[in-house]
C-alpha cells in the first residue's frame, strides 16, 4: 500500500540485491532494526564548476555523514550548501528510462500520453519518460502492460530545470565525486545538473 516502498523495492530488484538484504534495509528505514534508529536526511551543495548537488541519505549518524559528505564535496573542488540552496533548481517528477531496443515508438508515446504523462523523449539509445508524481504508477503499469520492463523506473526523481555543462579537468573531478558519492554506504540517490560529453566520461575510464 505503499508507492514509495514498493519502487524502493523494485529499484533493488532490479539491480539483484537478495531479499535478505532488502528486508534488512526495510527494517532499518521503519525502525525495526533493533538497536540501530536511521534518518532520511538530504543535502545539498556544489559540484566541481559550480554544479548543483542534491544528495539523499539513509542514516544512523547524521553528524559522521554529513562531515564525510562536506570532506568529499571540498576534495573533489565543491561545497556543501543550506537546505533549498539548490533545490529550486530543480523538478520532482516521476522517471522511467526504456531501451529502444524493446519498443516501438508511436505505441510507447501513445501508452504514455493515455496513462497520463508528461513527456517522452531521445536519450540516445533509450526513450526517456517523464510523469507527475501522481501519474507515475498509472504510466509505469502502463508501459509493463506493453510487454517492456524499464532500464530505471523512479517515482521521485529530482529533474534538473536547465544543465551546466563541464569539461576538462572540472569534469574529470565531478565524475570522480559522483563515483565517490556512490560508493558511500549512507547515500541512497544523487542528483546533479551537470552535462558531460561522452568522451570525457570515457576519458574518465580509461
Amino acid at each position: 500500500m505503499n508507492p514509495r516502498l514498493r519502487t524502493v523495492i523494485a529499484e533493488a530488484k532490479s539491480v539483484n540485491m537478495p531479499n535478505d538484504n532488502i528486508a534488512r534495509a526495510i527494517r532499518r528505514g521503519t525502525g525495526e532494526e533493533e538497536g540501530v534508529s536511521y534518518d532520511e536526511i538530504t543535502y545539498e551543495g556544489y559540484g566541481p564548476g559550480g554544479a548543483a548537488v542534491i544528495i539523499e541519505t539513509l542514516t544512523d549518524n547524521r553528524n559522521r555523514t554529513v562531515g564525510e559528505l562536506r570532506h568529499m564535496l571540498t576534495k573533489y573542488g565543491g561545497s556543501l550548501g543550506e537546505t533549498n540552496s539548490v533545490a529550486w533548481m530543480f523538478d520532482r517528477k516521476g522517471h522511467i528510462v526504456v531501451e529502444k531496443a524493446k519498443a516501438e515508438e508511436e505505441a510507447l508515446m501513445n501508452a504514455v500520453l493515455e496513462a497520463g504523462g508528461d513527456d517522452m523523449s531521445d536519450a540516445g539509445e533509450n526513450w526517456e519518460i517523464i510523469t507527475d508524481i501522481t501519474s507515475y504508477e498509472a504510466v509505469l503499469e502502463a508501459v509493463k502492460a506493453l510487454k517492456i520492463e524499464p532500464v530505471s523506473a523512479q517515482a521521485m526523481a529530482m529533474l534538473p530545470k536547465n544543465t551546466i555543462k563541464l569539461e576538462g579537468k572540472t569534469a574529470q573531478n565531478m565524475l570522480k565525486l559522483m563515483d565517490a558519492l556512490d560508493d558511500h554506504d549512507d547515500v541512497q540517490h544523487v542528483w546533479a545538473n551537470f552535462d558531460i560529453e561522452e568522451k570525457e566520461i570515457e576519458a574518465s575510464l580509461a
